[in-house]
């Protein structure tokens, strides 16, 4: 069996290369440690993104070294089809492609999830033009150490991803997963490049379509992920992810009036565990909202809600600087210095989460071992 893997940065050409994947099914079986201890999992949110530029291939495998269960890759496809990792279609925030000026021309708008976009998007670019671009850090101003690293990364493809997650689980002795998020699956689908019928396939070449392999997929709209194992077969775990507002766009563009807060309500998250949804992945405020001060305040219902339900919950995002964090949590007045992120993640834990999404993997896994420490 084999994967199709584009070629890394440095080489001489973008080509698609085959490479096997067979040694990958061997280490697909099982989940992580943590998970098979029914701990609180540290999922590396777009990689150890507090460091390098995230969605790169740097940023999954410090992510792992740092002791992360799972890595997150966000799905968009290129016009010929294939599945990269980018937080967004539109790609001028985290690649030089306006550096470029034989892609000047593929500048222009397209309309994602109701709302204008100017810009440059995946949707124009075959994947051995995308792989002449390289990242660069989303946000230099917070994290000016990252921009070290601006130019030396390609864009990776999910084979990519799927190959180094194999490599990882063997150099490190323990079971590396994956938790791919389709992004803005209606979009794609209006642009004929439906990401699902995509995805599972190579899920299915890599033996991780099954509820039992360390992948689980994940989506702000709730048709594709409820629709998909009847449709397109997918066998793997799924997330619903959620927002502390608005509503899912595929629900919104079908008249459908259900909100987020009507889904994370005691009776939506039964209706969607009935879809056969394993989990939710809430924004944090919707677990422990901020007061009008920006201090930390009470927590919900939600997870008692949702554990009821027999969902899981693992809330996003998880970020060690000041801007990032309840006013009672910052230290000093830069909004790009580390706060007390490993107290805030410790207090969301004891909400009894069952994991976060976290840009400083390394954080993330301190508090988690803090916490265990005091729960026992």
């Amino acid at each position: 069996m084999t994967l199709d893997v584009a070629t890394p940065a440095g080489a001489s050409a973008p080509a698609v290369q085959r490479v096997s994947a067979s040694s990958g099914v061997a280490q697909a079986s099982g989940l992580p440690a943590a998970e098979r201890r029914h701990e609180p999992l540290v999922i590396a949110h777009r990689g150890a993104s507090g460091y390098r530029p995230e969605h790169t291939l740097a940023a999954y495998e410090l992510a792992a070294r740092m002791g992360a269960d799972y890595l997150e890759p966000d799905l968009v496809s290129t016009k010929d089809h294939v599945l990269v990792d980018r937080h967004e279609p539109e790609i001028s925030g985290t690649t030089d492609v306006a550096d470029h000026p034989e892609f000047a021309g593929r500048k222009t708008t397209k309309v994602i999830d109701g709302v204008r976009t100017t810009g440059w998007f995946t949707t124009d670019f075959t994947l051995r033009e995308l792989k002449t671009l390289r990242a660069k850090e989303r946000l230099p101003q917070i994290r000016q150490e990252s921009t070290l690293y601006d130019g030396r990364y390609q864009v990776p493809t999910l084979a990519e991803v799927l190959a180094l997650r194999v490599r990882l689980s063997k150099q490190l002795h323990r079971q590396i997963g994956v938790i791919p998020e389709t992004k803005h699956s209606t979009f794609f689908r209006s642009q004929g490049l439906p990401l699902e019928p995509v995805l599972v396939p190579q899920l299915q070449r890599a033996g991780l379509n099954s509820p039992k392999a360390p992948v689980v997929v994940q989506s702000f709209e709730l048709t594709n992920i409820a629709t998909a194992p009847k449709r397109y077969g997918l066998r793997a775990r799924t997330v619903f992810l959620t927002s502390a507002s608005g509503a899912p766009y595929d629900l919104v563009a079908a008249g459908d009036p259900r909100t987020y807060a009507d889904l994370t309500s005691a009776r939506g998250l039964r209706t969607v565990a009935s879809l056969g949804i394993d989990s939710i992945g809430p924004d944090k405020l919707q677990v422990i909202p901020w007061k009008a001060d920006g201090t930390l305040g009470t927590p919900t219902s939600l997870v008692r809600d949702a554990h009821r339900a027999g969902l899981t919950v693992t809330p996003y995002t998880f970020r060690a600087e000041n801007q990032f964090l309840p006013a009672d949590y910052r230290r000093g007045t830069s909004p790009a210095d580390f706060g007390r992120a490993i107290d805030e993640q410790v207090t969301y834990l004891r909400t009894g989460i069952d994991g976060l999404f976290t840009d400083q993997t390394d954080v993330g896994v301190v508090a988690r071992d803090e916490y265990l420490r005091t729960r026992s």
